[in-house]
């Protein structure tokens, strides 16, 4: 064994009991393992690779829907506006999609986007979702 194992094992001997049970928490929570003994194995249960990839991967949304979900009756022009400027729609449609509400007005979009088309509604009166 090398110098700096036979340290470890010399400072691991003169722990307290309390001392060994903290390190052992603490280890299992750095490292995300179970110390705890399984008896029809005999053996320490540790996480697989495929266990610790998928605890430490959290799946990000990436494309988000905007919704228009209520449209105030004195804001609809000033919406409408907006709604065209975002969308590209012509005065019959957006005006359709504005007095339909609450609907989608913009799918698959960065959450960067989002959040804009939401704080340029909602500046006009609009309840604004993102889904």
């Amino acid at each position: 064994m090398t110098t700096k194992i036979n340290s470890i094992i010399e400072d691991l001997k003169s722990l307290t009991l309390l001392e060994a049970a903290e390190l052992v928490k603490q280890i299992e929570e750095i490292f995300d393992v179970d110390a705890s003994f399984n008896p029809s194995s005999g053996m320490v249960m540790m996480p697989t690779l495929d266990d610790n990839i998928s605890s430490n991967q959290v799946e990000e949304k990436i494309e988000f829907d905007v919704s228009l979900d209520v449209v105030p009756s004195d804001q609809k022009i000033p919406i409408l506006k907006v709604v065209r400027s975002l969308t590209g729609l012509g005065l019959k449609e957006a005006k359709e999609l504005v007095e339909s509400a609450p609907k989608v007005i913009k799918e698959g979009t960065s959450k960067e986007d989002a959040e804009e088309i939401k704080v340029k509604l909602e500046k006009e009166g609009a309840k604004v979702s993102i889904k």
